[in-house]
């Protein structure tokens, strides 16, 4: 070692060592500018439009920002050069985000104008057909006695108006008669007295025992038969008092009956009602006397109309729906009662949320039967009850029709929606590329369409596509967005710089008892549309679809705050856009195949929220499901109830997962989130 230094002392080799350092420091250089020669350009001239860009970020992840271009390290798209003005946009207005035009198109951002125009609504309704009560007509005993004989010994049977039904024997009935006959033998006695208040007497009492008889139900027929026949008859004939079918029998030969016993029941099916289920959402649009088109499975493609005639006032907590009777014409008794019928009710929406109905501008209608409309006010042709003005019903009167009714309306996809706010994004006028984000106050939804109440212009523009984007993005750089109104740190998962994993979706989040109890509501809703479609009853089916739909709606996100709120909303979305197709459809075969997605998202929502049960949950599968597909659902006990066969292949199915306590088992080949 002393050597070596003595000998580096020397003149020529002090000069090799120099010239060594002199390469090192070079080609450190080298690296150092990434490999490439680059030629020093005067700070005077003018730089490449490239060189002045010096951060290049993700159109999908904009709190990626690096020096050159590349990957994003988390979705692998290509970065885009973000301007100053990007750069500078998290510093500016706290809910403004600027995007250039690559991540516009990226991120597949559409706007559309805001608008006012009459929508349309569409309301879809399932029920039965029911009969008139109002064309009901009950035949019962007027005074006691014994049915000798019934003519019309079994139900179902037609009868028109004036048709024998049974005869009875009767000794109060005898003893009427008997007064009436002496009565008219008093009355000829006393043809030539000449005490003229004893021959009234006489002829006042043989008019009340005429009147007491026909109270009992006998006709006048009957009446004068026994004044010309001048003896009482131990037996007399019962007659129907109206057309219709015999749809009740409750007496049989030789029964001994009270005044006021029920013989037969009569319905006149000339007339028949439909008997619907109408969800809370829509009662808004839905008033007295719209036309109601109705199909059947009996006569498919055949549509038959009718008239709203009745509004439950009371609601259905359990469903989440309310009743509604429509009036049907039925001339060749084609509609039975208990047929299943599909509705459809096509309303115009105005402002405030008044029904348009050209029809019944300015017209009077019958509070008791909307048929009947006339021009002018008057009473009823059926009750004679007043006839009311079509807007005391609900409707756009003529002269408001004529002024400014259109209401401000924006597409169903536009608004992000919580359960307590609504946001959406605005392109802000006369500056490319930047949104703005906005709270409003909506209406109720029409149809495609929300009418909006408060918090937007005429001729704005909206973001109806990519606006979850936006408002991730938003999320992510800590500003104002949907779930943090009053922004903060960025949403878990993305940090600035480096892709980190999100944290799986099986993973269990913990949330208030309460959402549990009401996820545990759903579950059971769930249970009983299982059950259902194991016994192949497809009213039950139709049924339970809308108790779930009823259930789901009671859920309350509010309970809910961040990601938890967030996943719920994921998981709200899909099992609601599978329900309302079930919900459409109404055969069971439909149903059975919206079944299998949404015990899907069962799965999930359990194993991410827990319902609160000690239980385990069971999950099945049965590989013969839709021709071979495969097709899972729940249940709370291991004994096979398939829902997708029913009867034909109960027993097809096998336990694969266990649920308990919002963590999963696997017991076969089931794959996790």
């Amino acid at each position: 070692m002393n050597a070596f230094f003595k000998r580096i002392e020397q003149p020529r080799y002090k000069l090799v060592l120099v010239l060594v350092l002199v390469a090192f420091a070079f080609a450190l250089g080298y690296l150092l500018r990434g490999g490439t020669s680059q030629t020093a350009v005067p700070e005077s001239e003018e730089q490449p439009e490239e060189a002045k860009v010096e951060v290049w970020t993700c159109a999908m992840h904009p709190q990626i920002r690096q020096p050159k271009p590349g990957k994003c390290p988390i979705c692998g798209m290509d970065l885009v050069a973000a301007t100053s003005a990007e750069v500078g946009s998290e510093h500016g207005v706290p809910r403004e985000l600027t995007l250039s035009s690559e991540a516009i198109a990226l991120a597949e951002i559409e706007v559309v104008p805001v608008e006012r125009k009459i929508v349309s609504a569409q309301i879809r309704m399932v029920g039965k057909i029911d009969y008139d009560e109002t064309r009901l007509a009950y035949i019962t005993a007027r005074f006691p006695g014994r049915l000798d004989r019934l003519y019309v010994d079994y139900t179902g049977m037609p009868v028109r108006k004036g048709d024998h039904m049974a005869v009875i024997y009767s000794p109060e009935l005898l003893t009427a008669q008997a007064e009436l006959v002496q009565a008219l033998r008093t009355v000829k006695e006393l043809a030539g007295s000449d005490l003229p208040s004893i021959k009234e007497t006489a002829l006042e009492t043989v008019e009340a025992a005429r009147e007491k008889l026909r109270l009992w139900g006998l006709t006048t027929e009957q009446i004068e038969e026994i004044q010309t026949r001048g003896t009482p008859s131990d037996h007399m004939t019962i007659y129907a008092p109206m057309s219709g079918i015999v749809i009740h029998k409750n007496a049989v030969d030789g029964m001994y009956i009270d005044t006021g016993g029920r013989i037969y029941t009569i319905a006149d099916l000339s007339q028949v009602w439909a008997r619907l289920d109408a969800y809370e959402s829509d009662i808004v649009w839905l008033k007295y006397g719209q036309d109601v088109a109705l199909e059947t499975e009996s006569y498919p493609g055949e549509v038959f109309t009718g008239k709203i005639a009745f509004i439950d006032p009371v609601f259905d907590a359990k469903t989440r729906t309310v009743k509604v009777r429509v009036n049907l014409p039925n001339p060749d008794g084609r509609l039975m009662p208990e047929m299943f019928v599909r509705a459809v009710v096509r309303s115009e929406v105005a402002a405030g949320g008044k029904v348009v109905e050209p029809d019944l501008m300015g017209k009077w209608m019958c509070p008791m039967h909307p048929e009947i409309v006339k021009g002018d006010p008057g009473t009823c042709d059926i009750c004679e009850m007043p006839l009311a003005k079509t807007e005391s019903l609900g409707y756009v009167s003529a002269d408001a029709f004529k002024g400014d009714v259109a209401p401000l309306v924006i597409p169903a996809s536009a608004p992000l929606i919580t359960g307590e706010r609504a946001v959406v994004y605005v392109q802000v006028p006369d500056k490319d590329g930047v949104f703005e984000g906005r709270e409003i106050v909506l209406g109720p939804r029409a149809g495609d369409y929300y009418i909006v109440d408060e918090g937007l212009d005429e001729g704005e523009l909206v973001v109806v596509n990519g606006n979850f984007k936006i408002d991730s993005a938003l999320q992510i750089l800590a500003k104002p967005s949907m779930m943090s109104p009053e922004g903060g740190a960025p949403a878990p998962g993305h940090h600035h710089g480096a892709a980190m994993p999100s944290a799986p979706v099986a993973k269990k989040v913990e949330v208030p008892t309460a959402f549990q109890a009401q996820l545990r509501t759903l579950y059971e809703a769930y249970l009983k549309l299982q059950d259902a479609l194991a016994g192949d009853s497809q009213d039950k089916a139709v049924e339970a679809v809308k108790g779930f739909r009823g259930a789901l709606t009671g859920v309350d996100m509010k309970l809910l705050k961040g990601q938890a709120h967030v996943r719920w909303m994921r998981y709200q979305a899909n099992i609601a856009k599978t329900i309302q197709g079930m919900a459409d459809a109404g055969s069971i075969e439909a149903i059975r195949a919206g079944f299998a997605p949404m015990s899907e998202e069962m799965a999930a929502i359990i194993r991410a929220f827990g319902i609160g049960i000690e239980q385990p949950i069971y999950v099945l599968k049965c590989p013969m499901a839709f021709d071979g597909r495969g097709a899972r659902w729940l249940q709370k006990s291991k004994d096979t109830r398939n829902p997708y066969f029913g009867a034909a292949m109960l027993q097809c199915g096998t336990v694969v997962e266990t649920i308990s306590s919002g963590t999963s088992q696997s017991a076969g080949d089931y794959q996790h989130e």
